[in-house]
């Protein structure tokens, strides 16, 4: 970008500015294990997203959007500190070493947790006069009783911990109110009376119903459609000629589709709509776990749309993700950006919006491209790490994508422009690409406690 268009950008986000009466509230809604293509608006044509679409026509839609990792934990951690997976603390939904051991069910497990040492955009926003609370799953305590929501910057958190499993499932039997552990007698004994989804979007509203004048940051994070697949009703999705776990499965995105619908009516009701900047993504790519009746499920409705890769792969498919911003009155509706975002860029972002401090991350506030979504960025360097099963490393850098399977595997090469589907491996062709981020690779991972590199 020239200088002259910097500086007529940076203007045109500062008289934006000035025309908000008070830093925006922040409301970030997350979706788990959504692909690319399980929104309308993306390109799902089997069944229908009204409200995620909403957000879209009235909103800045980014085409290449990416999520912090292929799986839950790392992305999360992604999301909360700001931090690629070559420097976060959680980059794994399993830790190698370090961190704490716990079981999942019988199976002894190591996790990955935040520590003192890290700190996350609701610990900065906290600091800058927010409100801040999340409604759903954290996901970054692993087995660490110290690593909780509420010890990390939410003042405000109803949901589950990885480390406490009657808190887990779509009808939980418990569930956390801050530290405070309650029983759902509505679930007990098998009963289904209490919905997950339904839980999360009546918390989110009902905090928005009770916000004040103060700001507030509010973290939404849905565990639809994550597997096992499982919904209170197959809603209008009943009498398709699908199987029952297709049948669920839109129903799932369904109930995740109303309560974005809710949270929207409530800020209107609340008369905060203007004053409400609403982000909307998904964590990683479809498919929860690599069984045949999961993958017949979203190849059925082609979650991952035209892209290579699932949930665990570095490919397209595995990490490219729906991101969607709604800000009436600030931001232009119905506009698309093909600005290469990623999850790092979420937390400079919210400071950016509320007037905070920056702090070091691995991301840039994308504020301008918010304002401005026509807008072309100077080419940078986005990345990944992953240790499942093997570990895996991909770069984006302007149109070109690397991925590697292995610590010593060789990169292969991918133009995106031509090629987004990644089937041309085209390294061979470009040795000087493949050198200069083979160099900035070398540049960006560094092992921690929890993922050292091998002796």
């Amino acid at each position: 970008m020239s200088t002259s268009a910097a500086f007529a950008l940076s203007n045109l986000t500062k008289s934006f500015a000035a025309q908000t009466k008070r830093r925006p509230n922040i409301i970030f809604i997350l979706a788990d294990d959504m692909g690319y293509a399980d929104t309308s608006v993306y390109g799902q044509r089997k069944f229908k997203t009204p409200h995620i679409d909403r957000l879209a026509a009235e909103g800045v839609r980014f085409a290449q959007a990416y999520a912090g990792a292929p799986v839950c934990a790392p992305s999360r951690s992604v999301l909360m500190t700001g931090l690629n997976t070559g420097h976060t603390r959680v980059r794994d939904n399993f830790a190698l070493a370090a961190g704490h051991v716990g079981f999942k069910g019988k199976e002894e497990i190591r996790r990955a947790s935040l520590t003192d040492a890290d700190h996350t955009i609701a610990d900065y926003l906290a600091r800058s006069g927010y409100k801040t609370a999340l409604f759903g799953k954290w996901h970054l305590d692993g087995y660490d009783p110290a690593a909780t929501p509420t010890r990390h910057g939410f003042q405000t958190f109803k949901g589950w911990l990885t480390q406490t499993a009657s808190t887990q499932g779509y009808f939980p039997t418990q569930r956390y109110d801050n530290e405070r552990l309650i029983d759902l007698p509505e679930n007990a004994n098998g009963k289904q009376g209490r919905y997950d989804t339904t839980m999360i979007t009546d918390d989110s509203v009902n905090y928005i119903q009770q916000s004040s004048d103060t700001p507030f940051f509010l973290y939404v994070a849905y565990d639809a459609p994550h597997s096992p697949y499982i919904a209170p009703d197959q809603g209008s999705y009943a009498k398709e000629p699908w199987d029952e776990d297709e049948k669920i499965y839109a129903a799932m995105i369904g109930h995740l589709d109303n309560g974005v619908g809710k949270i929207l009516a409530a800020l209107k009701q609340k008369g905060i709509d203007e004053d409400t900047i609403v982000f909307f993504a998904s964590d990683n790519g479809p498919r929860s776990e690599p069984t045949p009746q999961q993958t017949k499920v979203v190849n059925f409705f082609d979650s991952n749309g035209a892209l290579q890769g699932y949930k665990r792969d570095m490919y397209e498919g595995g990490i490219r993700e729906p991101f969607i911003a709604r800000w009436p009155g600030h931001i232009p509706a119905g506009k698309v950006s093909q600005v290469p975002i990623f999850f790092p860029d979420v937390l400079p972002t919210a400071l950016d919006l509320a007037g905070a401090p920056p702090q070091a991350t691995d991301g840039i506030s994308i504020r301008p491209y918010l304002f401005r979504p026509e807008a072309r960025p100077k080419d940078r360097f986005l990345y990944w790490e992953f240790y499942e099963p093997v570990f895996e490393q991909a770069v984006r850098w302007g149109k070109w994508k690397a991925v590697r399977h292995g610590r010593k595997g060789p990169l292969e090469l991918y133009d995106l422009a031509v090629d987004p589907a990644e089937k041309n491996n085209i390294a061979q062709h470009h040795a000087d690409v493949v050198d200069r981020i083979e160099r900035y690779i070398g540049e960006t991972h560094k092992p921690s406690a929890e993922y050292p590199d091998p002796a």
